[in-house]
């Protein structure tokens, strides 16, 4: 599976929680197109297990000191905010720069992207308060989104 369509499944994560279009549009643009390619990449690079890169993401947040970020989005309550720079100290620089490429954009604009989507994202994927199993694809089919 390409970048883009993890891209587009993730626009359908985002426009389907009528909270104001942070997708931008189309299928795999926007910040859903960046965080599709960043998942690609984790899944390649990594193996991701499963086709399940988001536990992989959500390792790489821990271990960066953003557990408890993460944990506010995966949980039920309010999602604390990340910034950029804290998602560029988080990410393997060789992914940043091979999405930041894929997407025409620098290493900031792409985690800046990723910063602003992700906690959207990884909360509209975990509405029990847990990172669920499976593929990111069967993930967006459970939420029938």
């Amino acid at each position: 599976m390409a970048g883009n369509d993890l891209g587009s499944l993730l626009g359908s994560v985002l426009d389907g929680g009528g909270q104001g279009g942070t997708a931008g549009g189309a299928g795999g643009s926007g910040g859903a197109g960046v965080l599709g390619s960043l998942l690609q990449a984790l899944m390649n690079g990594q193996g991701g297990s499963g086709g399940n890169p988001l536990g992989g993401l959500m390792d790489l947040l821990t271990k960066s000191g953003l557990a408890e970020q993460k944990d506010s989005w995966v949980g039920t309550g309010e999602n604390r905010p990340v910034t950029g720079a804290q998602i560029q100290q988080a990410l393997p620089d060789e992914t940043l720069k091979q999405v930041a490429e894929q997407a025409g954009v620098t290493t900031d604009q792409v985690a800046t992207e990723i910063a602003r989507t992700l906690p959207e994202v990884v909360d509209r994927l975990t509405p029990d308060g847990h990172l669920p199993a499976g593929s990111i694809e069967d993930l967006v089919k459970q939420q029938q989104i």
